[in-house]
């Protein structure tokens, strides 16, 4: 039978073992972290390309359209660009340093005819 001494070693040792590990469980959530703002930018990006390139099918400006489509903390790290029917979105996910940010940009695009009439 345990001394009543050597189940406070045990218990101490368990606590050192789990304040070692605090470090790699906080890496770890801040990697899942990042990865899901990766995702929903993506996802972002992509629903303003479509909208940019729905404007552009219907004859209205598609760079404004796609920007409009954008929610406001996005629309200041986006880049928007629409030519011959393509709406390209790109766009910077929220990060915890500016060059991650830039490392992990995403991309959408989107094509649509022109409206019927506008001579291309």
């Amino acid at each position: 039978m345990p001394r009543p001494a050597d189940r406070r070693t045990v218990g101490g040792q368990a606590t050192v073992e789990l304040v070692a590990a605090l470090p790699a469980l906080a890496l770890a959530a801040a990697l899942a972290l990042q990865l899901l703002l990766v995702g929903y930018t993506l996802t972002i990006a992509d629903g303003a390309a479509e909208a940019g390139a729905m404007a552009g099918a219907a004859g209205r400006d598609a760079p404004s359209a796609a920007r409009s489509a954008l929610p406001g903390w996005a629309r200041g790290r986006a880049e928007v660009s629409a030519s011959d029917g393509s709406v390209r979105v790109e766009v910077r996910p929220p990060a915890p340093l500016p060059a991650l940010a830039d490392a992990l940009a995403v991309t959408s695009e989107a094509w649509s005819r022109p409206p019927r009439g506008s001579g291309g």
